[in-house]
């Protein structure tokens, strides 16, 4: 697991690009908000595909959070899955990785 605490460094493009070269199957979870998709689009030049991180996976956190910050910035694409900006837009709030906690820690387990 790495976990690069936002925007990734020089160095953490190189880490993923060679454990992807070792044979590494990388996975991505981060932020349901404009600022998170921004980061995962940054990352597509190494593959990875998504941890819990569909518009599937933001409307069931949506419907079980008990309270979420409203959505704000500038709006982002999400390529690997064309639905989930238009649901961010839609929905208007924001889903920290906090919120999938139990569910990423469950699928570690």
């Amino acid at each position: 697991m790495v976990c690069l605490q936002g925007q990734p460094s020089g160095a953490a493009h190189i880490l993923l690009r060679h454990l992807h070269a070792g044979g590494a199957r990388l996975l991505y979870h981060g932020d349901f908000d404009w600022g998170g998709l921004r980061i995962a689009g940054v990352l597509r030049t190494v593959p990875w595909h998504p941890w819990r991180y569909t518009v599937t996976d933001y409307r069931a956190l949506v419907t079980a959070a008990p309270s979420l910050s409203p959505l704000t910035g500038t709006p982002a694409e999400a390529p690997w899955d064309p639905a989930l900006a238009p649901a961010l837009a839609e929905l208007g709030v924001r889903a920290e990785e906090e919120t999938a906690l139990d569910l990423l820690l469950a699928d570690l387990a």
